[in-house]
């Protein structure tokens, strides 16, 4: 496979996706601290082998992941970077050392707010253009909209983005060209068909959602986006880790949390079927989502530099037919998934 490989998809003609980028959330303290230089060096080290798009958000450390990002990218207008609208950061004078908060490991002395209205789009965006140092951001994308995150409330910040003028103002800077395209960063696919609906979206960033442990949005999502034109980035390929680590190194993280018994179990077998090919499962679950011709990228999550090598080596690999019909046959996989045959 090539990481900078391009597919031009979506609604704006501007919009260019390579096939591999890096997520950023790790960069930003993501379940453990990480210090400013092994975040620049994990960066460099995934551009040095041909990466050329970034996603990052406010909400990845309160703003630490996009200042980590934009410092060790500018200069480099030549990198796709996509940053998250939805979350305000709010001055806060409570925050005085790193410690956990909502998942990071960040002293940034700011709290979410929640504001998916046009003016807030608008404020995000700028606020983000200040913490990265950047010019240009390329993709725009409405963070956790839906019930998995906001539950009750979710209608009330549906409101904000479609009566209240939030997807208008994304509209409106890519009709400016003050960005290439716009769309969801999200966990969850309902919303993704009611966005679809919604506006004219370029891209949808779904995270976790379709990987070897997960195939549901073969059954409508895919044939949505295809139909309307809107290019899928495959985020959280590895489902929070377990894909990743497996299941022989202590715990195992799935879906954000600990991997009940059952899906540490159906890894443990796709384990067995990886060794008895000489392929490392992770490398499987980065390339898998790539088969399908809704999907332009894949976007790992990356922390250091030896991980941006190791993911750059799995997505090169070569991984036998042979692994990816055992995985079909034995009900690993939905015999409807494409699979990645090289």
């Amino acid at each position: 496979m090539d990481a900078s490989a391009e597919r031009l998809q979506g609604s704006s003609s501007r919009l260019r996706l390579p096939r591999l980028g890096l997520g950023a959330s790790v960069i930003g303290g993501l379940f453990r601290r990480i210090d400013d230089g092994t975040a620049q060096a994990a960066i460099k080290a995934a551009l040095d082998g041909g990466v050329i798009y970034v996603d990052t958000a406010p909400h990845y450390g309160r703003g630490l992941s996009e200042r980590r990002v934009g410092d060790t990218l500018r200069g480099r207008p030549d990198v796709l970077v996509s940053t998250k609208v939805g979350r305000l950061m709010m001055p806060d004078e409570g925050v005085i050392d790193d410690r956990e908060r909502d998942g990071f490991f960040s002293a940034m002395p700011f709290s979410p707010h929640y504001d998916y209205t046009g003016d807030g789009v608008l404020r995000s965006f700028e606020a983000s253009l200040h913490r990265l140092g950047l010019a240009r951001i390329g993709l725009l994308l409405v963070h956790d909209i839906g019930k998995m995150v906001h539950g009750d409330r979710h209608e009330h910040y549906w409101n904000q983005l479609t009566r209240g003028g939030g997807f208008a103002a994304l509209e409106r800077l890519r009709d400016e060209g003050a960005i290439d395209g716009f769309g969801l960063g999200v966990n969850e696919i309902a919303v993704c068909h009611d966005a679809i609906q919604a506006a004219p979206l370029d891209a949808i960033l779904l995270a976790g959602r379709y990987t070897l442990l997960e195939q549901t949005p073969l059954d409508r999502l895919f044939p949505a986006c295809i139909s309307a034109g809107v290019t899928v980035i495959a985020g959280g390929p590895y489902n929070s880790g377990i894909l990743a680590s497996g299941t022989r190194r202590g715990a195992a993280h799935y879906n954000y949390g600990e991997a009940p018994d059952g899906v540490v179990g159906r890894v443990r077998r796709m384990e067995e079927l990886a060794d008895a090919h000489g392929v490392p499962l992770a490398a499987a679950a980065l390339q898998f989502p790539l088969a399908h011709p809704a999907v332009a990228c894949v976007l790992p999550g990356l922390g250091d530099a030896n991980q941006a090598r190791q993911t750059l080596d799995w997505f090169d690999l070569a991984i036998p037919a042979e692994f990816w019909t055992e995985m079909r046959d034995e009900g690993l996989l939905r015999g409807d998934a494409p699979l990645p045959f090289h």
